[in-house]
């Protein structure tokens, strides 16, 4: 090998690292963002339960209370 491609061949070595170097940056970020959004999306199913919960109690509460009209109503 010649002098002049053994310079290149380091400089794309050293242009490789480089690149490995961002992308391992950048895999650290988007790993960081994925367990962020992780968390965000199970505390976001958790308030989704709890709205359904309430929701139903409400529509219980509700339902009672249509069946007391009714028999209210009957009854007269």
């Amino acid at each position: 090998m010649n002098t002049e491609t053994l310079s290149q061949l380091e400089q794309l070595i050293d242009q490789l690292i480089t690149r490995n170097n961002q992308l391992a940056v950048e895999v650290q970020s988007l790993q960081q963002q994925n367990s962020k959004l992780i968390d965000e999306n199970e505390t976001l199913q958790l308030e989704v339960l709890e709205s359904e919960e309430k929701q139903k109690e409400a529509s219980n509460t509700l339902s009672g209370l249509l069946e007391k009209l009714q028999s209210v109503h009957q009854a007269n």
